[in-house]
């Protein structure tokens, strides 16, 4: 009976033993992994590598280069933004955006999310109309992240420069208090 080990380098199971049931089939070797954390540092020195692992890689870059560092990504092969978030570092005064990429059609790719993200200062009064923590948007890059933008402007209190529709999606249009994902927002009753 065949037994799986892991491969630590590539993370995949490889088949050990004799399997019978496949003897004389033709194997498929796969493609190694290409580092994608690599180009970025070469590109932008003061870019910091949070993760190079392989299926996983992660990148912090200064805001002043986080269109230029996305459209690297699309030239590496990711063609989309699978999702978007934000962290408030309070203690930092700082809000990160993390944009995941990813992609459909690089064969190379398609097990590899890269995490490509930046951070803005943080306002100490993030309400409506007082849009001091500011990021470019990468729509023009990836258009899939126009409404992660929109709910990362609603819910951390970051203003999309250049977003063709920085408004509300999920508040009430009247909402007058902080961001509800800020460190600092009170929720009411607690």
């Amino acid at each position: 009976m065949p037994t799986k080990t892991r491969d630590t380098n590539t993370r995949m199971y490889v088949t050990t033993g004799e399997d019978e049931a496949n003897e004389g089939e033709e194997v498929r070797l796969m493609s190694t992994p290409v580092p994608t954390a690599q180009p970025f540092l070469e590109k932008f020195p003061d870019a910091t590598i949070i993760s190079d692992d392989v299926d996983r890689p992660a990148i912090l870059v200064p805001k002043e280069h986080i269109i230029d560092a996305a459209t690297l990504a699309k030239e590496m092969g990711f063609d989309h933004a699978e999702s978007v978030s934000g962290v408030d570092f309070p203690n930092d005064n700082q809000i990160e955006v993390v944009y995941h990429l990813g992609s459909y059609t690089n064969e190379n790719l398609t097990k590899c999310v890269l995490a490509l993200a930046t951070r803005a200062p943080r306002e100490d009064d993030p309400r409506p109309g007082q849009d001091s923590t500011r990021l470019p948007t990468l729509r023009e890059v990836f258009y899939s992240v126009e409404f992660h933008e929109r709910e990362i402007f609603e819910m951390f209190g970051v203003y999309f420069e250049g977003h063709p529709d920085n408004r509300r999606l999920l508040l009430p249009e009247d909402w007058a208090d902080l961001p509800p994902m800020r460190k600092d927002f009170a929720i009411k009753g607690r």
